[in-house]
């Protein structure tokens, strides 16, 4: 592989010293994921500090470190680490020359980018560049950046934030030529304090738009006009998506398919386009109208774009698909263990509503930052599990009282203290025929009752 970073690049983005010449091609900060050719970047941590695992580092193969103070091996020695990943974010953003689009949102962030990114490779004309994971913060975006091959093509780079400021400072360093917001909605509404807040929030990802660029915007979204408003400041254009017929982009048509996704023409801006669309949920039918959104925006090929939107398979935490094998037949799990909140845990318990199944049960966790709306949004839960048909609950954690309580007894409900008191539960009683939705906030740790569940099932792509 040729060099993403030299020690002479590095220096020179960083200010650092390097003791001895070398190349690496990749860069991590999670020594768990060092492999051979990688920088270490040794960040401090609240809990762990990065330096006491560069041992460790290079044992994986680390090619060498960025410290901040002198160790055993190849390393450019730096006065603050943080510091230095940022400014190694700034050089590679500058060497760049593609095009760059960023995502954010309350709601599919991840979702899209990774369905953006899909679009964009199915061009094929050349490398594209995509936020690995969740990596949306004050450290995962620089990390990001810092990973992007200077011959990339296009770049999709997910921010988020947890109050007002953040995404200010991420959209700076990312300079996206396209900012998508996703959509609006209640979550992190504890630091935020109202959902206007949270939209200006989200809002700040069109301040580090590039002159010329675009700003894409979901109609159906109440805080659709105070996003425009924010958007009008930066952008030379403000393009908006979703079902609603005053959208630049809708959908004309969108009809289940036998295989569980969609069928669905599309108005873009320039033309029309009829393709398939491999994810369930009507929230998808949206997010894939913001990346055909995208993709127009750059010039991109909107047919292959239709075309990788049909060939998606399941993204774990996020709606991907497990068959689990049962002595007496099989069941369906899906899994949405990695975040949720009221707009996201109500569209994926519609599309449980929609799945084909004997019975139909949801394990579900609190959504967390809700602050003192808590109660009232996890009790407003209640119509959505109503809705999607749901026969059997599990609810973990004493903060889903209030949604057990707006039930009644209108529902089976089973209480559980603790994720693996919800797993045995959740083992004992499937069937044949079932399908398991599992959705809390990512803090509950809801992937340790996916990952034992499905140790006998396969994932599946319908």
């Amino acid at each position: 592989m040729s060099a993403l970073w030299t020690s002479a690049e590095i220096e020179a983005a960083t200010g650092g010293k390097a003791n001895v010449a070398f190349d690496a091609t990749g860069v991590t900060f999670d020594s768990r994921e060092v492999g051979p050719g990688d920088l270490f970047v040794a960040m401090p941590g609240t809990v762990h500090d990065g330096h006491s695992f560069v041992t460790q580092a290079f044992a994986s193969g680390a090619a060498a470190a960025v410290v901040s103070q002198p160790v055993d091996g190849p390393h450019v020695l730096v006065d603050d680490v943080a510091a230095a990943l940022t400014a190694m974010a700034i050089t590679a953003r500058e060497r760049m020359k593609g095009t760059v689009l960023g995502v954010t949102g309350s709601v599919g962030k991840t979702s899209t980018k990774e369905a953006l990114s899909a679009a964009l490779e199915r061009s094929r004309r050349g490398p594209v560049h995509k936020s690995v994971k969740s990596y949306n913060n004050h450290t995962g975006v620089p990390l990001s950046l810092a990973r992007m091959p200077r011959e990339a093509v296009y770049a999709v780079l997910e921010m988020g934030m947890n109050n007002a400021g953040e995404i200010a400072a991420l959209t700076r360093l990312v300079r996206p030529h396209v900012a998508v917001v996703t959509s609006i909605a209640p979550a992190h509404i504890e630091n935020l304090g109202s959902i206007e807040s949270i939209a200006d929030a989200k809002g700040e990802i069109f301040q580090g738009l590039e002159p010329g660029g675009t700003a894409i915007i979901p109609e159906d979204s109440r805080q659709r006009d105070r996003l425009v408003r924010a958007a009008r400041d930066h952008a030379e254009r403000v393009v908006t998506f979703g079902l609603s017929q005053d959208a630049d982009v809708t959908a004309l048509h969108a009809v289940r398919s036998d295989a569980g996704g969609y069928l669905i023409t599309a108005r873009l801006m320039d033309s029309e386009l009829t393709y398939t669309l491999s994810q369930r949920g009507e929230h998808w039918v949206t997010n894939s109208l913001a990346v055909l959104a995208a993709v127009e925006a750059v010039g991109g090929d909107i047919a292959a774009a239709g075309l990788a939107l049909a060939d998606m398979g399941g993204l774990k935490g996020r709606g991907e698909r497990h068959k689990i094998e049962l002595e007496n037949g099989e069941a369906l799990l899906i899994d949405e263990s990695y975040n949720a909140n009221p707009a996201s845990m109500a569209a994926t318990l519609k599309s449980l509503g929609v799945e084909d199944a004997k019975r139909r049960i949801a394990v579900l966790g609190p959504m967390r930052e809700l602050g003192e709306h808590a109660n009232d949004l996890h009790a407003g839960l209640a119509e959505p599990v109503l809705e999607a048909k749901v026969d059997h609950l599990i609810l973990i954690n004493g903060d889903m009282a209030p949604l057990a309580n707006a039930l009644g007894e209108q529902i089976a409900i089973d209480r559980a203290a603790t994720v693996d008191e919800a797993t045995e539960l959740l083992l004992a009683m499937l069937r044949d025929g079932d399908a398991v939705l599992v959705k809390a906030s990512n803090s509950v740790g809801l992937a340790r009752l996916v990952d034992r569940v499905t140790e006998a099932g396969v994932p599946c792509s319908t």
